[in-house]
């Protein structure tokens, strides 16, 4: 591990307040810019400033509180909620559906207002920091529907990876799992995550998207978790993800390259969220949950 590494190393004002789980890196930085931090009894307003563990941390006043061991928290996000801790046009968010007895906890990443399926939440703005990183190599799963009948030649472009209005998409990866009707079920998976990807791309080919599900996000995988519902990661699971221990302050290690199986081209991927709406016979078996993963009764919200 480098020094800089090791919890007793100075850090980033922001980092160290992400680190015990107030804020996301950013949301630190916009806290500290607006005079709300001070550090050893001095007001400060801006994020470049370094600190140790002898350093006094204060937030509103209040001592910062102590960093607790990261964890990760797997949450089926319904269709209709905003993942964002506050909504000026007033809409329901994801934070006020969780149950009361979780932590104050972030996202890693989002899902917009009308898409579905795995959203990963952690206690440590350090790791979310880290899991969203493009670096990382996970590869995001989703199940999709659209309206159109699309064929191998018309995917063509984002394999290959395509500019829409001057910003540049990675190539994707697309399975066509089967035609019903007008519409069209696709496997597609993404690893930058930028806003409405997948979205914007499709409608880029000329296919609008009706249905958004994600089903994985590296080796997390949704599975058959109900909808609402929260599950929690193990400990250990989480180390040998993030190769090294989950202790705050201490997931250095890069987290492992994998993903959740790639479903055959051609073939329809049998995933019970992924059902189509229009017929209740197509609903079929939920994944298979990553190896050692044992699952805990799902926390049903409680708000």
């Amino acid at each position: 591990m480098d020094k800089k590494d090791t919890p007793d190393a100075p850090a980033r004002i922001a980092k160290v307040l992400a680190r015990a789980g107030l804020a996301s890196r950013r949301e630190a930085e916009a806290i500290i810019t607006a005079g709300r931090v001070s550090v050893n009894g001095k007001r400060i307003d801006s994020p470049a400033l370094n600190v140790g563990p002898q350093d006094r941390i204060t937030v509103d006043g209040k001592p910062l509180p102590q960093p607790e061991p990261a964890r990760l928290w797997l949450y089926h996000k319904p269709l209709g909620l905003v993942t964002t801790t506050r909504d000026d046009e007033g809409r329901p968010t994801v934070f006020e559906s969780l149950p009361e007895e979780l932590p104050r906890v972030v996202s890693v990443g989002r899902l917009d207002l009308n898409s579905e399926g795995l959203l990963l939440l952690t206690n440590d703005g350090e790791l979310k920091r880290k899991l969203e990183l493009p670096s990382t190599g996970w590869l995001r799963k989703y199940r999709v529907r659209v309206n159109g009948t699309p064929d191998d030649t018309m995917l063509i472009p984002l394999r290959r990876g395509v500019t829409i209005d001057g910003e540049r998409f990675q190539p994707m990866e697309i399975a066509i799992d089967r035609q019903k009707g007008a519409n069209a079920w696709l496997t597609i998976g993404i690893r930058e995550g930028r806003n409405r990807e997948i979205r914007r791309a499709l409608t880029h080919i000329g296919l609008s998207v009706n249905r958004l599900i994600r089903i994985s996000y590296g080796p997390f995988q949704l599975g058959t978790l109900a909808r609402g519902a929260v599950e929690e990661v193990k400990a250990r699971v989480l180390r040998e993800q993030l190769g090294g221990p989950a202790e705050p302050g201490r997931l250095t290690g890069r987290p492992k390259a994998r993903s959740a199986p790639t479903a055959k081209k051609g073939g329809p991927t049998r995933d019970r969220h992924a059902q189509d709406s229009d017929s209740r016979k197509d609903r079929t078996a939920g994944q298979d949950r990553q190896a050692g993963h044992k699952r805990a009764k799902p926390t049903s919200p409680s708000r």
